[in-house]
């Protein structure tokens, strides 16, 4: 059988019917699969897979030595079902959860046949299938399509992907345990073998019998017969495409350990960092370790003794940090480019019904400390934005970017000023009381970049 590449070259230097038809025969199940179990629609996965294999018609020149061509179909399938149901969600939002509510009745039915313990493991991970795939690194997710789509053994997987046998089969193992992780989160309890067996045996479909060779048909002429929706979705995962690759670039060249001397280490990120748990490169900056603990999803703090800050060790410069603070009690901060536990930038949170809003009326509030505390030193309000009746839990967040800060609050921008007394420094999160006004708060979904 020839190679998928080398298939892919003759149609694209000689246009190869026989050759492209080859590779449509070869893999339309495949795209046709992936494509039903997104929308749920047998009439939309076929335009889909006429779309997606048009697309690669059109790119068959450009596409490099090393792709893995069933994954990059598995991809392609998937950002073309994605833009098909934006289109048809704009187009017919009601009649689409109809219809989607009747092929899941229908893939129900059709489930019953089959062995008991197998249609419910199905039933359940079909619907994630895709989502979960999506997380995984692109040679995890060649590996787990060639394995288990195609049925290849470890050796040709460890082919494909210029791996050993005993390395491609360790890469598929652990692409497993990441799927059974993912699943697990969202209810569906099973090993990686089950795992491994309902997708070998339930993953790809036949496609309608004639869809062959109206794809090839369609796509050997560029879709230049297709329909006006097929054409429509080949433009939008077109662009989707493009974006994803420029995406993954931005973010590649975008992350950095920048170290200055040998002390310090200024992080510049643009991916969100979501927090479980407290990290285990953040510590006390201020106040004691039994202060700090993680319970039920959130950091929470507590101070009866003034500051209490749990802050990174590693400085960020721009940086965005944000959670969703709860306190009843007096206030809570989040806390940016600190230096130290008295020189840095505080985003105070003082909510209605606590006793420091009764006194100062409730408010966000951006301060500076400077070499000292709120008894000695300088701190000193930079912007603060008042407002009767803050409730005591909402989302705060706080963007710095050179000298510009903005606070924002339930996403709104509520807070904007430039102050370049410090570039860069710990972030983190700070509550603070004393013995007449003790103060707890919690930090839930708190994510930084």
């Amino acid at each position: 059988m020839n190679d998928d590449l080398t298939l892919l070259r003759e149609y694209a230097r000689r246009n190869s019917e026989e050759a492209f038809a080859a590779l449509v025969s070869r893999h339309v199940n495949l795209v046709y699969s992936v494509a039903l179990r997104q929308v749920r629609d047998p009439h939309l996965a076929e335009e889909i897979t006429q779309a997606v294999f048009i697309i690669l018609a059109r790119k068959a020149a450009s596409l490099g030595p090393k792709t893995i061509l069933s994954g990059w179909l598995c991809r392609a399938a998937r950002y073309a079902s994605a833009n098909a149901l934006t289109i048809q969600r704009r187009r017919q939002r009601r009649e689409q959860e109809a219809f989607m509510q009747s092929q899941v009745d229908q893939v129900q039915d059709d489930l019953s046949r089959r062995s008991e313990a197998e249609a419910e493991t199905w039933a359940q991970i079909a619907p994630l299938l895709d989502g979960a795939l999506e997380q995984l690194g692109q040679k995890d997710h060649d590996a787990v399509v060639l394995r288990f789509f195609e049925g290849r053994n470890f050796r040709e997987v460890g082919a494909a992907l210029g791996a050993s046998e005993d390395a491609a089969k360790m890469r598929v193992n652990r692409a497993l345990e990441k799927l059974r992780t993912f699943f697990t989160k969202r209810g569906v309890s099973s090993t990686t073998a089950i795992i491994a067996g309902t997708i070998s045996t339930n993953s790809v479909q036949a496609a309608p019998v004639a869809l062959a060779k109206s794809v090839t048909a369609l796509a050997i002429a560029k879709g230049a017969a297709a329909s006006g929706s097929t054409l429509t979705l080949v433009k939008g995962v077109l662009k989707i495409m493009a974006w994803t690759k420029m995406k993954t670039a931005v973010v590649v060249s975008a992350c950095a350990l920048l170290t200055a001397g040998t002390a310090t280490t200024i992080v510049i990120c643009n991916t969100p960092r979501p927090v479980v748990g407290i990290p285990k490169d953040w510590s006390i900056l201020s106040g004691n370790t039994d202060q700090w603990n993680w319970t039920n999803g959130a950091i929470s703090g507590h101070s009866t003794s003034g500051d209490t800050i749990l802050a990174s060790t590693r400085q960020y410069g721009d940086v965005t940090i944000s959670a969703i603070v709860n306190t009843t009690n007096r206030e809570a901060s989040l806390a940016i480019r600190m230096q130290d536990a008295y020189n840095g930038y505080v985003v105070i949170f003082a909510p209605d019904g606590t006793p420091w809003a009764a006194r100062n009326g409730s408010h966000i509030q951006l301060r500076k400390r400077i070499s000292g505390d709120q008894s000695s030193g300088d701190e000193s309000d930079v912007a603060t934005f008042t407002r009767r009746g803050l409730p005591q839990s909402g989302k705060l967040t706080v963007v710095a970017k050179g000298p510009r800060i903005e606070v924002r609050w339930n996403d709104i921008t509520v807070l904007k000023t430039n102050d370049s007394t410090f570039a860069s420094g710990f972030i983190g999160v700070r509550v603070f009381g004393d013995p007449g006004l003790p103060s707890t708060a919690t930090f839930s979904n708190l994510t930084f970049y």
